[in-house]
């Protein structure tokens, strides 16, 4: 599947990544994946035997929107109660100021939604360690715009949709690291696109060393 539904600036208008460069970033989310995945694999039991006593499952894929505007499955440990859209369109029904918030960030500060165990996965980001396997079979890579759901792409503004299409979303990057939790929808476009204004894989390096910072502050 794929966006057909909005209008794009000409490729000409995208900054292209060179081969080499493109080829090495492979390479780097390939071998960074794997060694995470491995040295992780402890913690995995630990969350996946929580996870599952409320019986629900453990994984949770969300459709996201990918590179060409191909839709992906996007994992996550669970972390929200099993009927967590049934309960957010009620929240968003019943509730305008629940509505109004998620209207203008696409999350709940205060999500009723979320569960015990989900509040730690989420707070250590813990929740997100499924998506290396996004990373190893090529749908995301470990640097790069934060994958967004399809009906939130006119949130995104067709400017910085372009670059977004032009490349893979990340599981970290300058958003996750600087501004997480902190700003509405629109604000999360505006550091995606000084990403794409500085990436090199020097900026994915940096991105990585800060992030396990974000992690530890819980933000």
């Amino acid at each position: 599947m794929k966006i057909n539904d909005v209008n794009l600036q000409p490729a000409s208008a995208v900054v292209v990544v060179p081969y080499l460069q493109s080829s090495i970033k492979r390479i780097f989310d390939l071998v960074f994946a794997s060694t995470v995945l491995l040295l992780t694999s402890p913690l995995w039991l630990v969350v996946v035997a929580l996870v599952a006593l409320d019986g629900g499952p453990v994984l949770y894929a969300q459709r996201r929107v990918g590179k060409n505007g191909k839709i992906f499955r996007c994992w996550k440990f669970r972390t929200m109660e099993v009927n967590a859209e049934q309960t957010l369109k009620a929240l968003i029904a019943s509730n305008p100021a629940v509505a109004a918030e998620w209207h203008s960030t696409q999350k709940l500060k205060n999500d009723p939604r979320v569960t015990a165990v989900g509040r730690w996965l989420r707070k250590t980001s813990v929740d997100e360690l499924p998506q290396f396997i996004n990373v190893l079979n090529g749908t995301m890579s470990v640097v790069g715009p934060r994958p967004f759901a399809h009906d939130q792409i006119a949130l995104y503004g067709s400017t910085a949709l372009a670059k977004y299409l032009a490349t893979k979303p990340g599981l970290t990057g300058v958003w996750q690291v600087h501004a997480r939790h902190d700003t509405t929808f629109a604000c999360r476009a505006r550091y995606d696109e000084q990403y794409f204004q500085q990436a090199s894989l020097a900026t994915d390096l940096a991105l990585v060393v800060k992030t396990p910072l974000a992690m530890l502050r819980g933000t």
